[in-house]
């Protein structure tokens, strides 16, 4: 009986260690998240538009530079940057 306390004791103590450490990411990973947020927000808003009231009517601002190379392109970098993000450990300094 007293060898379950004890262990119970010590996995309480290990879970609130646990809980005590700081957050996953540090707050750099926060920035690179948020500018990767900020590259697909604008990466969608340039591939809106283009479109007309008469379905009859072709509209060649469909296959405009900006919807068809730099809106991907940026939508892309977006990811990089997010996945660059997540993975990235930043040195933390540790208060002891």
């Amino acid at each position: 009986m007293k060898q379950k306390e004890n262990k119970n004791i010590k996995e309480n103590k290990t879970i609130k260690e646990t809980q005590n450490d700081s957050f996953v990411f540090s707050k750099e990973n926060y920035i690179l998240m948020l500018i990767g947020i900020a590259f697909l927000a604008v990466g969608y808003l340039l591939m809106t538009g283009g479109a007309v009231s008469d379905p009859n009517v072709f509209n060649p601002e469909v296959f405009s530079f900006r919807r068809i190379t730099l809106a991907p392109v940026l939508i892309v970098a977006g990811f990089v940057i997010e996945v660059f993000a997540i993975m990235k450990r930043f040195n933390r300094k540790k208060e002891e």
